[in-house]
């Protein structure tokens, strides 16, 4: 048995599922889940009318490596979106389908970490997905946290590691837009990140699933390939983008998404992928193509978060300490009282669901960077995040 099972901690939704088990919601509130972050906005017309009309493709195997087609509309969107030099991502090099982010952020670790090295160890922001620290622990690593505070502006706190802690780092998890804060990682930290890993010979798995949620158009949100092109890094050594159809196309059903980035890792992961049985399904090819080349309803979509934080800002600024963030869908805002005991009044008293950051995080440096906030997931339809935001304004006025 894999010893790394022994140290795996219950997933959020299992520890809110306990936090919840005493609780009888208000009978006259109906239920509001802003807890997950799965977009409810709906699947666009082409991504739809692209499965259906290749379902014919079930009868037959997919290849690993994806077809051509869906490699060179990512390696087009890729360059298009984060201006890149024309032909600095060859699809034949750089790229590779995979079924959902969640899948290949867990199986890279598999790939790339020697879990022989005992002391190898994969750094991570904190708060963080669950699935950096699961891949590390079962990849035989030790994971540490890297505390995103409001002081350190929610990115890592790069200074809390030692040289010795960077020599043993094997892989860094980033999230950029950041879960839950929606920080955005700037250039100057990127270069610092792209020596240090140069340094001490690490990879860097930057997880941007969020990427294409952000407030102004005019300042979409930095990628890890962008900053390393601005930086004269063309062949993106060390460095793995992670992209998904999820959040930018509201087709989290369809697990679709891609790995890009240092031509050597890319092989590496390729041939691993082989072993590891994960191709994308033929039919869902063709679909993400027809998403991956179009960005009409990824505008609109924009469109729609942005109304709903508007809304839900305008209800809940006057009573709580909370910000727009500068990507993704979250609000993270500060509780009156302990983010579980906040949690657990709000779904009792006004039927809305939220988590408590603390249930993002681990206890680092003395702190856990979650306690006394809760992540919630604006992904409802406008009336009703609007709704929730007033039920949690009227929870947080009765407990001042």
């Amino acid at each position: 048995m894999n010893k790394g099972l022994e140290h795996l901690q219950p997933y959020p939704f299992e520890k809110l599922a306990q936090l919840f088990a005493d609780v009888t919601p208000a009978a006259e509130r109906t239920p509001i889940d802003l807890s997950i972050g799965e977009p409810k906005h709906p699947t666009p017309s082409l991504i739809r009318a692209a499965l259906g009309s290749h379902l014919e493709d079930a009868g037959r195997y997919p290849t690993t490596r994806g077809i051509a087609e869906l490699r060179i509309a990512i390696s087009d969107w890729l360059t298009r979106r984060f201006k890149l030099s024309p032909g600095s991502i060859d699809p034949e090099q750089h790229v590779i389908p995979v079924n959902g982010t969640r899948e290949a952020l867990f199986a890279i670790a598999q790939c790339l970490v020697d879990g022989t090295a005992k002391d190898a160890k994969v750094l991570m922001p904190n708060p963080f997905y669950q699935i950096y620290e699961g891949a590390a622990l079962l990849a035989g690593a030790e994971p540490q946290y890297l505390n995103c505070t409001q002081a350190s502006g929610f990115l890592p706190d790069l200074d809390s590691v030692t040289a010795t802690d960077w020599q043993r780092c094997q892989l860094l998890y980033l999230c950029s837009p950041g879960n839950p804060a929606g920080a955005v990682i700037p250039q100057a930290t990127y270069e610092r990140l792209f020596a240090l890993a140069d340094e001490h010979d690490f990879v860097i798995a930057a997880d941007e699933c969020y990427s294409e949620i952000y407030p102004d158009e005019a300042v979409p949100p930095l990628g890890i390939l962008e900053a390393a092109a601005r930086h004269g890094r063309d062949d993106y050594r060390r460095l793995l983008a992670f992209h998904s159809l999820s959040k930018r196309s509201n087709a989290p059903g369809m697990r679709s998404g891609f790995v890009g980035g240092d031509a050597e890792l890319i092989r590496q992961f390729l041939r691993y992928r082989t072993y590891h049985g994960c191709a994308m399904a033929p039919y869902a090819q063709m679909a993400s193509i027809a998403a991956w080349n179009d960005e009409s309803h990824v505008l609109e979509n924009r469109n729609f978060y942005r109304e709903k934080f508007d809304r839900a800002l305008e209800i809940l600024q006057p009573v709580m300490e909370v910000e727009r963030p500068a990507g993704g869908f979250y609000l993270w805002p500060k509780t009156p009282v302990s983010d579980t005991e906040f949690a657990h009044e709000l779904k009792r008293r006004e039927n809305v669901t939220v988590l408590p950051g603390s249930y993002l995080s681990r206890e680092t440096g003395g702190i856990n960077p979650g306690e006394n906030r809760v992540r919630i997931a604006l992904v409802a339809p406008v009336d009703n995040c609007v709704e929730a935001a007033q039920r949690i304004r009227n929870l947080v006025q009765s407990l001042s």
